[in-house]
């Protein structure tokens, strides 16, 4: 789930509590830790409610360098600013009445993630976790004909409305889907001797096999390749020592290992739920 989205929600939350009315930004400091984060403090509480709050680092060390607060506002001008392709907004319109649609990446996540293929000039690709396929589509609708993704996904209901949208879309020749567990899927990959052949991954399935997912996509991915990991900020719970449920000690102690990695270059970077970007050394 969008990180983005869920302030959105605790703030429209919030709004229901006093009444359906939209909060001045002035009284957001009040809800900032909604997402289950360490508190932050807040600037831009001016007079006007058109300006928005910035966060800064407790650490002073870091210049009390601003940075920009997520409100609902300001995401619906993020969105305005996404070129989003019309199948995807299909795609996203549908899966948004389905069960577990919060699963679904946000549309400025998978504009970046089409980007990162771009920049790359990928080729072959893998995603774990498809869900009903929008970020895989995504990828497949800028890949070059002769691309191919694997998609690897143990759901077939979903699966099945990624194969229709593919199909609507003309990239299936692209998708190669691999439907089961896809750690099975991955180490048949490198039995089937393609090592170090592919260009870009992209995880986004069981948050407590995330670690495995890395191990097994490194040996995948070549040199200078790229694996994105989805989810990395947990709605902000990896940052509260008081959250310690089964799922985010998990991300936070890969968020750890991902750190003191030296096999990998890192960029955790907070759109969405939050990505951390790996280039392969």
């Amino acid at each position: 789930m969008a990180c983005s989205t869920a302030i959105h929600r605790s703030v429209l939350g919030f709004q229901r509590q006093i009444g359906g009315k939209r909060p001045s930004y002035c009284s957001l400091p009040a809800i900032t830790n909604l997402g289950g984060g360490i508190p932050r403090r807040i600037r831009g509480c001016h007079a006007s409610a058109h300006l928005q709050p910035s966060v800064v680092a407790d650490d002073p060390k870091y210049g009390n360098k601003q940075v920009i607060a997520i409100t609902p506002r300001l995401y619906d001008y993020i969105l305005t600013n996404v070129r989003e392709p019309e199948i995807l907004r299909q795609l996203r319109e549908e899966t948004a009445n389905m069960r577990g649609s919060q699963m679904q990446v946000s549309p400025e996540q998978a504009q970046l993630l089409a980007m990162l293929i771009q920049i790359l000039g990928a080729e072959r690709c893998i995603e774990v976790g498809v869900y009903t396929g929008y970020s895989s589509l995504a990828i497949a609708l800028v890949l070059p004909e002769s691309g191919y993704l694997v998609a690897c996904e143990r759901d077939s209901k979903s699966l099945e409305v990624a194969k229709r949208y593919y199909k609507q879309a003309g990239v299936s020749h692209k998708v190669d889907v691999k439907q089961g567990l896809a750690a099975d899927a991955l180490k048949s990959l490198i039995l089937n001797g393609e090592s170090g052949s592919y260009d870009f991954a992209f995880v986004d399935a069981d948050k407590r096999m995330n670690q495995e997912y890395f191990e097994l996509l490194l040996q995948l991915v070549r040199t200078g390749g790229v694996i994105v990991i989805d989810n990395v900020l947990w709605h902000g719970k990896v940052a509260d020592p008081l959250v310690n449920d089964a799922r985010t000690v998990s991300l936070r102690n890969f968020n750890k290992n991902i750190m003191e990695d030296e096999r990998v270059s890192i960029s955790m970077v907070p759109v969405g739920d939050g990505i951390t970007i790996c280039r392969k050394r």
